[in-house]
């Protein structure tokens, strides 16, 4: 993302990081089974095999989970002065810009969990903003609090001012 001249990053948000842990969490979890696995094994195989593969299912999803954390890393909304940029990566080499400027702002349209919003923990979902043109050009999921980038972008419109 290029800035254009005088624009200035006002705030980046990145994916709340709940969902980010249980994403985590499930990771973990299905690396069990092939640990598991592996111990009802050991009487049939080698010391050195079977610790050599207790090594590579390791490996692999540690690989797995560093891949994860990427994403959610390089995946955010960055909001300036000028207009709203969604970098959303889809694999670790695809990667999509979309972008609107603030004056093209027609509506923004959030969606959250209900009652358990309340929480810091479960207070993320979804932000779609939509321009002048009525589709949608900006959709960012697990958005954290929502109607507060809404209530922050609505303030920076230059009709708002």
């Amino acid at each position: 993302m290029l800035l254009r001249e005088n624009e200035k990053i006002l705030k980046v948000y990145r994916h709340h990081p709940t969902p980010f842990v249980l994403s985590m969490l499930k990771v973990i979890a299905g690396s069990f089974p092939f640990f598991i696995l592996l111990y009802f094994m050991k009487d049939s195989v080698s010391s050195g095999t079977f610790w050599g593969l207790h090594v590579l299912i390791f490996v692999i999803f540690s690989l797995i989970l560093i891949y994860k954390a990427l994403m959610y890393w390089l995946d955010r909304l960055i909001v300036t002065n000028i207009r709203i940029v969604h970098v959303d990566w889809k694999y670790l080499t695809i990667r999509n810009e979309y972008e609107a400027d603030l004056n093209d702002i027609q509506d923004i349209i959030t969606k959250e969990k209900g009652f358990l919003s309340h929480f810091w923990v479960f207070d993320y979902g979804e932000f779609k903003l939509q321009t002048a043109s009525n589709r949608s050009i900006i959709f960012f999921d697990q958005a954290p609090d929502p109607e507060g980038i809404r209530q922050f972008v609505y303030s920076l419109k230059p009709n708002n001012r």
